[in-house]
């Protein structure tokens, strides 16, 4: 693989010699570490997570300003205490741009009347009782069809071993396009495949993020021209979806005084776009981009996150046993698919996702921000339109805040209050603030059926000749970090005894 390049860390003589962070494009005065971009993401654990300073600054000869902040203190500043300073997210970042539809959708929008208008669609209509209600029995029929395909693909082979990575990457793209698109989109298959192609490319290293007004940089840059054309192909399939849909309402589908608490979360916005209640034009390429940001929060979360929790469980055997045991107690000889209902008491099976997001975020730098006015933090000035970047990867390994952090331990937050939902600044993988991720508990409740569910519903075993310690964990980058290599476990079905 091709070296990505690595920004020039600050000098130790200039350590504090000047407390502001220049726009300069030679010079760095801010306290020393490295800040880095690569692919390749033992690159950017080594050049980050190492720091013991709290923010750092380096420019590499470019005009953006970028700081990155490596701890809790410094991360409460930017998220909670100058929050509005640094709600909005980068303009110059041409990455960003692509995939956020210039803007358009809700996750990578700037802060503004329109990012607040799609919150709040988000939040009070995809999130209501009614939705959060049909979206529970999407979920159980996604992951019932997950328990069966398993069953199947173990009972294929005489071995019983099952590629545990594809089964759950096939979970949340089909649930998560369920919830949007409903049962009956033809080009939902269509959608995930180029999803799929899009986060591969973000993957890479773009120059023009770095030199933006390098008319030769943006030429050399064929990654840019084949994001762009990607997701065109993602808006086109979208615009299809829309079409169709559009079709089958004017041909009197889907039309009865209970329709509301029925609809997909596309039949809530294309309803929302007849009304015209909002104080701008929700056209087709606004909602295209917000069923992409949603789309690619979710996925990225869950399916890495199963991943990793069964990889980790599959190291640690005596924390696999423990979690089995919980949950087999609690809900006993159970005759089908476990549900929200069936949760109550899981506290250790709790504390296995919790530490796997510590541990294993789904994106270790949360998405950047950009401070929107002159700020100050922890004594340095920082200009407006400076880049911020909140390592929480480091941040959930400092040993200033975590006992052995590099250690799987679930017992770790046995008796520790730290949760994900943002009050808790050496923990948040869904970011705090305005900008907090606004599906978080879709997200997390998805998480607990599916892991429920595969603990429940089978014994699992590491192929012949495999040992817990040899589970590789190398990762890859993409819309978030996942496992670089499948996950093969054998699967044993689990037969459910009452005898003491």
């Amino acid at each position: 693989m091709e070296e990505a390049p690595v920004l020039p860390a600050t000098k130790p003589n200039q350590r504090r010699s000047n407390c502001r962070l220049d726009h300069g494009p030679f010079r760095s005065s801010a306290a020393p570490t490295t800040s880095c971009v690569a692919s390749d993401t033992a690159r950017w654990r080594s050049c980050l997570a190492g720091t013991a300073t709290s923010c750092s600054s380096s420019s590499a000869r470019s005009p953006l300003p970028t700081l990155v902040v490596s701890s809790a203190e410094a991360a409460e500043l930017v998220m909670r205490t100058h929050d509005l300073a640094f709600c909005s997210w980068p303009t110059t970042s041409v990455t960003i741009d692509i995939v956020g539809c210039k803007g358009k959708g809700i996750g990578f929008a700037p802060y503004g009347d329109h990012w607040r208008q799609m919150k709040k669609i988000v939040v009070m209509e995809l999130l209501s009782a009614a939705q959060v209600k049909r979206i529970e029995s999407i979920r159980a029929d996604e992951v019932g069809r997950l328990v069966r395909s398993i069953a199947d693909a173990a009972g294929a082979r005489d071995d019983g071993v099952v590629n545990f990575s594809e089964e759950v990457k096939a979970l949340t793209p089909d649930l998560v396009a369920m919830a949007m698109f409903g049962g009956k989109c033809v080009e939902k298959s269509e959608f995930v495949v180029q999803y799929d192609e899009v986060s591969k490319l973000v993957s890479g290293f773009f120059p023009v993020d770095l030199f933006p007004s390098s008319r030769l940089v943006r030429w050399l840059s064929i990654g840019e021209r084949h994001l762009v054309k990607s997701y065109g192909r993602i808006q086109r399939i979208i615009a299809t979806i829309i079409e169709s849909r559009k079709a089958a309402k004017n041909g009197g589908a889907a039309c009865g005084p209970d329709h509301h608490e029925q609809e997909d979360l596309l039949g809530m916005m294309l309803r929302l776009q007849e009304q015209g209640s909002l104080t701008f034009p929700l056209t087709s390429e606004i909602i295209g981009a917000v069923m992409f940001d949603i789309f690619g929060g979710a996925t990225t979360t869950i399916g890495s996150t199963l991943e990793w929790a069964m990889s980790e469980l599959m190291k640690r055997p005596e924390a696999m046993k423990k979690a089995q045991q919980e949950i087999r107690k609690a809900l006993g000889g159970l005759r089908g698919v476990i549900t929200n209902t069936d949760l109550v008491g899981l506290s250790y099976m709790r504390m296995v996702i919790k530490e796997v997001l510590r541990l294993l975020p789904p994106n270790p730098m949360l998405v950047p921000r950009e401070s929107r006015e002159d700020c100050e933090i922890l004594g340095y000035h920082i200009p407006k339109g400076t880049k911020v970047l909140v390592n929480a990867f480091a941040i959930s390994r400092d040993p200033r805040y975590w006992d052995n952090p590099e250690s799987f331990n679930p017992e770790r937050f046995e008796n520790n209050n730290n949760d994900y939902k943002g009050a808790n600044f050496e923990f948040t993988p869904f970011r705090s603030g305005r900008r907090q991720c606004p599906a978080i508990m879709f997200g997390i409740s998805t998480l607990e059926i599916a892991l429920a569910n595969l603990l429940y519903h089978f014994d699992w075993v590491l192929p012949n000749g495999v040992s817990p310690e040899l589970v590789d964990m190398s990762e890859k980058y993409g819309m978030g970090v996942s496992k670089k290599w499948d996950l093969h476990l054998r699967a044993i079905p689990y037969v459910y005894s009452n005898v003491a």
